[in-house]
């Protein structure tokens, strides 16, 4: 069996889904891998590195494509290349279900078996697997690295003879995968960190990593079987308003990661909050993509409002690709070993199996 995987557009994505450890891997469970040439020199895998174990590189992308029986990618294909997909080909990767919804189901229709893995359940024969925890943990950690080197003040408390700096305080939006994270970092970096998030479940969360969990007054647990946070209340809505407006006048750096699956970011820091805001403070929102958490927030941009900076990246894994690329691929891994009939060498698409019917696209 033919797996392989082509270049991303490095302006934009420059992530590998195929590391040499993981070519190995694939390798070793009897598959054969085709590249194309220089496809991990950007991040210091040379085509040797991949040589050395067995992968077989092309020069020519389309062929790699329209030869092989699965292609693994961090997205959707360009349409040249999903133009030459054809009956009982596979395609596994983040494939975005609700904005490619009429091109996926374009695919299905051809018989071309595609596999959405951020659609994975949360179960925990899937945590090997999980795309969208590995890569929120490093965008959590990487998010306070960004906003703690645009404030220009010291983080931890320092005492000297001069006097003593106070500890900078730091307010996570959000206590997912990222958000707690972002929590451990700012922490093991002498922040005082506070938290606040929809689902109580993250209370004990929060606080058994230092920080202190702000709790809305009559608060529900709003949460979802899979995990995931739901959409709140009006009612909910105002009170974390009030509760954060106070908040955010002894605040000096927000991380903002807060988002609900398949619709744009909540707005949760509103205009009319800024005002609260000191001079000086910095807004990292990871939820810039989607729309973002504040009023203000815009992609690939620092926006500065009332003295408040707020920074919003398309995609701050860019600035950790080798370490997101190895867990990407190791995630990428595991499912495929989940699907692929060794003995017979072939997939065993077997939707009795609920990670296989989760994430493939019907």
């Amino acid at each position: 069996m033919k797996l392989a995987s082509i270049s991303e557009n490095k302006t934009v994505e420059k992530r590998l889904s195929i590391t040499p450890e993981i070519a190995k891997k694939y390798i070793d469970l009897g598959m054969e891998v085709f590249l194309p040439s220089e496809y991990g020199v950007h991040l210091g895998f040379n085509d040797k590195d991949y040589k050395t174990i067995g992968v077989n590189f092309s020069e020519n992308e389309r062929d790699i494509v329209a030869n092989s029986d699965i292609i693994v990618q961090l997205g959707l294909l360009n349409e040249e290349m999903l133009s030459l997909l054809k009956d009982n080909q596979t395609l596994i990767g983040s494939l975005n279900i609700s904005k490619n919804k009429v091109i996926l189901d374009n695919l299905k229709s051809k018989n071309i078996n595609c596999f959405s893995l951020e659609m994975l359940p949360r179960i925990t024969r899937a945590q090997s697997m999980d795309i969208l925890s590995s890569q929120a943990n490093l965008a959590g950690y990487k998010a306070v690295v960004e906003a703690f080197q645009i404030y220009e003040r010291a983080i931890p408390m320092m005492m000297t003879a001069a006097g003593t700096i106070p500890a900078a305080k730091v307010l996570v939006v959000g206590a997912g995968v990222a958000g707690l994270q972002a929590i451990a970092t700012a922490k093991r970096m002498g922040a005082i960190v506070f938290a606040t998030d929809v689902r109580m479940a993250s209370k004990e969360q929060v606080e058994s990593l230092g920080g202190k969990f702000l709790t809305v007054e009559g608060s529900e647990n709003l949460e979802t079987e899979g995990g995931y946070a739901k959409e709140a209340s009006e009612d909910f809505k105002k009170k974390q308003e009030e509760l954060l407006s106070e908040t955010l006048k002894k605040i000096d750096i927000i991380i903002c990661t807060a988002l609900i699956p398949g619709k744009d970011a909540p707005k949760i820091i509103k205009e009319e909050m800024f005002k609260n805001l000191k001079q000086g403070s910095v807004i990292y929102d990871l939820a810039a993509i989607q729309g973002g958490n504040t009023a203000f927030t815009e992609v690939n941009k620092i926006v500065e409002k009332n003295g408040v900076k707020i920074l919003g990246e398309a995609n701050i894994l860019n600035k950790l690709p080798v370490s997101a690329s190895n867990l990407y691929a190791k995630n990428v891994f595991n499912f495929i070993s989940n699907l692929y009939d060794k003995e017979n060498k072939k997939l065993n698409i077997n939707l009795d199996d609920e990670i296989i019917e989760k994430t493939l696209i019907k």
